[in-house]
């Protein structure tokens, strides 16, 4: 076998250009402002660079006012963990403001939502209960839960509304709290998708599953209306969702589609603290390959959803 031999290629010849005729992503002007004591929350905003993540919240917040400019729909998927780490209060403000018109939540943000609008406190320690077989069997969120689905199917309702109207009737201490209760209150729709099994109030004696099965796929039929006005400026935000709502946000869509409405021309983002493989694919990629743009922006709820809330507040018409 003959081996090639190789010599070091001789650099003398190459071709140079000048550095000031080079395309370049980064400039000075784009760079982060040292920060000065005593400044406003604008002039902290303005020292930011204007860089990757930094763009992209800018985006997704000038998308949400150009979509109620539009009178185009903001629609909030959220997992229940955005509940968990104390949010409900800045989600509200945002559906009182306007700036979020619909709100798409997974089963397990019902039960914590309804806790600390009755009890001030959610959120069990599941390996400590599990040993026994005591997690998740606290009686009054299976009870009501459930008597609350039951209701909405009666009542030909979806899960979201029967369980906000309940804690309205119920008027609990800290009623303030509920995202569901708010969203009643205001008549915004608000959504709640279980998937059988996966949430505390399934073990309970009470839990109906025609009453859960019929009023969570009215919630779905509604979030696809929702969904199908989307087009031409609407958004779409999924928070803290890693699997159910991505899927559901896809399936309602298609659906939409099916059916005739033009839902292209919007804007998804998907804000969690690890980009997972469906919000990748079901929110940030797919929906608008043909029209429209997707965002992932990466951080902790706790501090990236007061961030884009404020950023929406500062920058709003009121």
């Amino acid at each position: 076998m003959t081996v090639k031999r190789y010599e070091p290629l001789d650099a003398a010849n190459i071709k140079t250009y000048p550095l000031a005729s080079r395309p370049s992503k980064v400039r000075v002007e784009d760079a982060a402002t040292p920060w000065r004591p005593g400044g406003t929350f604008k002039a902290f905003l303005d020292r930011l660079p204007n860089h990757l993540a930094v763009q992209s919240l800018r985006a997704v917040a000038e998308a949400i006012h150009d979509a109620r400019r539009k009178a185009k729909p903001v629609l909030l998927g959220m997992g229940a963990h955005v509940i968990k780490v104390g949010l409900s209060p800045i989600v509200i403000d945002l559906v009182e403001r306007g700036l979020v018109t619909a709100v798409a939540l997974n089963g397990a943000c019902a039960v914590h939502d309804f806790e600390l609008a009755t009890a001030g406190f959610t959120s069990e320690d599941v390996e400590a209960q599990l040993s026994e077989g005591d997690f998740g069997m606290a009686e009054e969120t299976g009870r009501v839960l459930n008597e609350a689905a039951v209701d909405g199917m009666h009542r030909g309702m979806g899960l979201g509304r029967a369980v906000g109207d309940r804690l309205l009737a119920m008027r609990p201490p800290y009623l303030a709290h509920s995202l569901l209760a708010a969203c009643a209150r205001l008549d915004v729709p608000c959504t709640v998708h279980v998937a059988v099994g996966t949430d505390i109030v399934h073990m309970h004696p009470r839990c109906d599953g025609a009453a859960v099965g019929a009023t969570t796929h009215r919630d779905f039929r509604l979030v696809a209306a929702v969904v199908a006005d989307l087009g031409d400026g609407g958004v779409y935000l999924n928070v803290g969702s890693a699997v159910l709502l991505p899927e559901v946000f896809l399936k309602a869509l298609t659906l939409s589609r099916n059916l005739g409405h033009r839902v292209q021309d919007f804007v998804t983002a998907n804000l969690d603290f690890i980009q997972h493989y469906r919000p990748t694919q079901n929110v940030v990629r797919r929906p608008v390959a043909k029209g429209g743009r997707g965002y992932a922006l990466t951080g902790h709820h706790e501090l990236l959803v007061p961030l884009l809330a404020a950023i929406l507040i500062e920058g709003s018409d009121e």
